[in-house]
């Protein structure tokens, strides 16, 4: 079979879940990661698909097909224009993210002389590691620590570290525990994209992210939805080095709860709009 009639069929049975242009981005990535980049469907259109690719490609789209994201199908993401490796132990990096890290970066780039030497920073839930090895290309000398209570996510976050040639301080450690924080220094720096979605919420959430992407890393229980920010405000007092920023991302529905969080606890909080204008992420310091 040809190039340009596999590719065809092969949309064709993708848009059976997807849209038109979902199912063209998603079936992009698979052929491209398989070697067959878009210029060669235009300039060799007509030539025959080996067996080997054809099986290969085959593979992918039935796990497609059952919702998999194709991040997981093909083990890789990108964010911040760096490639990843991510699987069901990790949250798929998402865009919005990238303007978390813009934000703290700005903070700190805004005047010439205001340098990274010496600077700590403190990632709470690394998953994939895609915040701190973000924050160590844009700031690199700064010491960086990163917090997950997932094993497993740790891993991956320490392989994408060593990939990206980036030294990142990798540590397992309940959050929640309190009793574990004396195990962590102070910081110029805490950011986090923290669980924030409530249980009740799953009904909303498409199929791909609710049945492949790790519970623990989204959600968060329906009595206490806020409880990662209280943490991260009472730990921030005795953590955060004076003139320390707190950056966080935020469920967009609930910014202005999260704000309040911080400032009864004293402090001078921003709300950020992303950039589809939902208030997405809050600074407190």
């Amino acid at each position: 079979m040809t190039i340009e009639a596999f590719y065809a069929e092969y949309t064709a049975k993708l848009k059976t879940i997807y849209d038109d242009r979902e199912a063209g981005n998603i079936a992009n990535l698979v052929f491209e990661a398989e070697g067959i980049k878009r210029i060669d469907r235009i300039t060799d259109k007509q030539k025959p698909l080996n067996h080997l690719s054809i099986q290969s490609l085959n593979v992918h789209l039935r796990k497609l097909l059952q919702n998999m994201p194709v991040q997981y199908v093909l083990g890789e993401a990108y964010f911040y224009k760096m490639k990843f490796k991510v699987n069901k132990n990790v949250l798929i990096p998402r865009p919005e993210t990238e303007e978390l890290i813009e934000w703290v970066v700005k903070q700190f780039k805004m005047e010439n002389e205001k340098k990274s030497d010496g600077l700590t920073i403190l990632d709470i839930g690394t998953g994939s590691g895609c915040i701190p090895i973000a924050l160590k290309k844009e700031l690199p000398q700064a010491e960086i620590y990163s917090i997950d209570i997932s094993a497993n996510a740790l891993q991956i976050a320490a392989e994408n570290a060593n990939d990206h040639n980036t030294k990142i301080e990798f540590i397992k450690l309940d959050f929640l525990d309190e009793t574990q924080w004396q195990r962590l220094a102070s910081f110029d720096i805490i950011v986090s994209n923290p669980p924030y979605i409530p249980h009740k919420e799953r009904y909303k959430m498409e199929k791909h992210i609710i049945e492949y992407e790790p519970a623990i890393a989204l959600f968060v229980p329906d009595r206490d939805p806020f409880i990662f920010y209280k943490k991260i405000a009472a730990f921030s007092k005795s953590h955060l080095n004076n003139g320390g920023r707190i950056f966080v991302e935020v469920h967009e529905d609930h910014a202005k709860e999260i704000q309040e969080i911080f400032s009864r606890q004293n402090f001078t909080t921003n709300i950020k709009k992303d950039m589809y204008g939902k208030e997405r992420m809050v600074e407190a310091y």
